[in-house]
Order: structure tokens, then C-alpha cells, then sequence
């Protein structure tokens, strides 16, 4: 087994060991991925301010978000096909989030169900929806997700229409594979992924089979999504499902001022400022250039959480100085779901972790309270 170091050590060991079409389905962005390109090249510009001769002997890494004490401020984030990564994945992923103190989010568009992930647990998490045509659905979606006592609802509104993903289309992207020579022999080469499937509760989206009418014949997430969501989804939908969900609200995919007000004037809890991880809008500006906006905005108001490019602790540093008051991590941890499965996952927060506390130390800073836009190298000038 290699030595971890950090994220990218994760990425490079799960390309090897996850077939290429489950691995460029996270991995990859939408069109000509300029703004995923952007998201990371974005948060390259901003330099951190190094300070010394501060006692920084104790730091202290936790902070709360929605009402809910967290050890860490940052929480995994809604990934589809989780369990396509490694068996299982989202069982492994949120037992890991569970033990190190920190939120996980199911996705709608998840292998294991809502039920899965809440047996295997005993614990609430949170749960991510999308919101297609049939309201009926979205009612029942949301009573499982109470039962299972999910702490907050995470409403995705950036997803109306697929953005295209031509990596999937080129890899014949379903759920189960599509059977072509190309992904026998990718797959044969993958013995380890082999046997977590074959040990995996569930191969298909457990959320919706049995669910939803027709969808044990579908397993192409781009057909269900052009078939199914809702592209005239407007923000009446998000007070009606908010009525209907009674609990915390987080809406995800804001990444305007306008519509982070009206997402405030609605009711919402938190807002993430996100652009999908450049797998929507292409062109698109980067999450971290309009973080600052939008905090400035409504910051005070609502919690903002923060999601589109992160691989680094000293990158939690800098979305926490920009606005965020959380920080949601979805490639880094799903690198490491692929490479190790739930031990990867676990390498995953570990690896944030100990950058973040690092880069506390060497910028002067003992809390994340206490981290602002004085932690940056042109403070108080306008960072991007």
C-alpha cells in the first residue's frame, strides 16, 4: 500500500482501482469544464498571511452549523452513485463522517437507501434532495427521510436540466456498467471494486427502485434526470417542500446574490455556494469568487456553507476568512472511498484535518471562530 500524504494521493490510487467510467463520473465536470478548471485555480490565488510568535499550542478545530455542534467545519457532501465508488459507500462514508464528529448527506441519487444508511448507522444525518415531477414521490421521500431522522434537509436547485457530462456519454456511464468490451476489460482489471460489489447490499439507486414507477428498468442517471426533473421547479416548489419537511433547510447550488436573498426570504436555514463542482453551468464563475458577495450579502443572516473546489486544509482556512462558516467536501472524500474504501474515507477527513490545524498554527489562529479575512496575505484589499 502506498504512502497517503494527502488528497491527491487518494485521487491518484482510486483511478487505479475504480473503473473509469465510475471514476470520471466524480472526477469530471460538464462541457469544456472550464469552471472546474476554475475552482481550483481560483483558490490558488489566495495567499495566505503567515504569522509568528503566537501561542498556537492549543487549537480548536469545531464550530456549529444549523444548531448542530461539529468537530470539524466541514461535513461530506451529496454524491451520487456513491456506493458505484466501492461497495457499500454510503454506509462507509457516513460511518466515517459519524466517527469523526462530522455531517454526511445521502444524495437522492444514492446506491443505499435512506433506510440502509440509518440502520447502519443509529444516527442522524443529512439528506440531500432533488425534486422531480412526481410530488407524490418527493412527499414519501421526504416522510422516509424523517423516519430515519434525518437532521437536515439539503434541497439542491441547481440541477433543473443536466448539464453535459461528455466523459459519461464516452464511457457508457449506467448503473449497472453498460456492457461493451471496453468497460469487460476495464472492469476485469479492478479485482478489488470486483469483490466490494459483489459483497454491496445493493447495485442500483436504492432510493427510487421500488419507488418510483418504471425505475427498476432504468439505469442511466442521465435519463432519469432528463425524464424526471422538474425544469420548471421554482421558488413557490421550495416553501411548499419546506412546509412539508418541517426541519432544517440548507438549499444548495446559490451562487447569486439575488437569489441567495430570496433563498434567505424563504426561510431557509443555510445556503451552499455552489456551482455543482463545475458539473452545471460551464462558464460559470468559480464557488470562492462569489463567496465573499454572498456572505457579505447575507451572511448574517443565515448560515452559509460553502462548496466547489476544496483538496486542502489550508483551502478550508481560506473559505472559513471568505465567508463560509462551513465548508462541504465531496471529491476528496469520495478519492478516498475509491482508493480504501471506508478506511480511505477516514484518510480523507484525517488529511484535511491535520492541514487545517497546520495551517491554524502558522497563521497565528487558535480557533476557527477566530479565522477571518485577517488570515489572508492582502487583507484587508479585495481578494479575487
Amino acid at each position: 500500500m502506498p504512502v497517503i500524504t494527502c488528497i491527491e494521493d487518494l485521487r491518484e490510487l482510486a483511478q487505479r482501482k475504480v473503473p473509469r467510467a465510475f471514476f470520471d463520473y466524480a472526477d469530471r465536470g460538464s462541457y469544456t469544464e472550464q469552471t472546474l478548471r476554475a475552482n481550483r485555480a481560483d483558490f490558488e490565488k489566495i495567499l495566505l498571511r503567515q504569522r509568528v510568535m503566537v501561542d498556537v499550542s492549543a487549537r480548536d478545530t469545531s464550530t456549529t452549523i444549523i444548531g448542530q455542534k461539529i468537530s470539524m467545519p466541514f461535513a461530506l457532501a451529496p454524491v451520487g452513485l456513491l456506493g458505484m465508488q466501492h461497495g457499500d459507500g454510503e454506509i462507509l462514508a457516513a460511518k466515517a463522517a459519524l466517527a469523526a464528529g462530522i455531517p454526511f448527506t445521502l444524495s437522492t441519487m444514492s446506491i443505499g437507501s435512506i433506510e440502509d444508511v440509518a440502520e447502519a448507522t443509529g444516527k442522524p444525518f443529512w439528506f440531500q434532495l432533488y425534486v422531480i415531477r412526481d410530488r407524490d414521490f418527493i412527499r414519501d421521500l421526504l416522510a422516509r427521510a424523517k423516519a430515519a431522522n434525518c437532521s437536515a434537509l439539503v434541497l439542491t436547485v441547481d440541477l433543473q436540466v443536466l448539464g453535459q457530462r461528455h466523459r459519461d456519454i464516452k464511457n457508457g456511464m449506467t448503473v449497472p456498467l453498460q456492457i461493451k468490451l471496453s468497460n469487460i476489460i476495464d472492469t476485469a482489471m479492478k479485482p478489488a471494486w470486483i469483490a466490494s460489489m459483489a459483497r454491496a447490499k445493493r447495485k442500483t439507486f436504492g432510493n427510487l427502485a421500488g419507488h418510483v414507477k418504471g425505475m427498476e428498468s432504468v439505469n442511466s442517471l442521465a435519463e432519469w434526470t432528463n425524464s424526471q426533473f422538474d425544469p420548471a421547479l421554482n421558488w413557490k416548489d421550495v416553501e411548499w417542500i419546506k412546509s412539508q419537511w418541517g426541519g432544517k433547510l440548507i438549499i444548495k447550488g446559490i451562487l447569486d446574490v439575488e437569489d441567495a436573498r430570496i433563498a434567505r426570504d424563504v426561510g431557509a436555514d443555510g445556503i451552499v455556494v455552489s456551482n455543482h463542482g463545475g458539473r452545471q453551468l460551464d462558464g460559470a464563475p468559480s464557488s470562492i469568487s462569489m463567496l465573499p458577495k454572498i456572505a457579505d450579502a447575507v451572511g448574517s443572516q443565515l448560515d452559509i456553507l460553502f462548496d466547489g473546489g476544496i483538496r486542502t486544509g489550508s483551502d478550508l482556512v481560506r473559505a472559513l476568512a471568505l465567508g463560509a462558516k462551513c465548508c462541504l467536501i465531496g471529491r476528496p472524500y469520495v478519492w478516498g472511498l475509491g482508493a480504501m474504501g471506508g478506511a480511505g474515507v477516514a484518510k480523507a477527513i484525517e488529511c484535511l484535518q491535520k492541514e487545517l490545524v497546520t495551517t491554524m498554527a502558522l497563521t497565528g489562529t487558535r480557533s476557527v471562530s477566530e479565522i477571518g479575512p485577517q488570515v489572508l496575505a492582502d487583507w484587508p484589499r479585495n481578494t479575487l
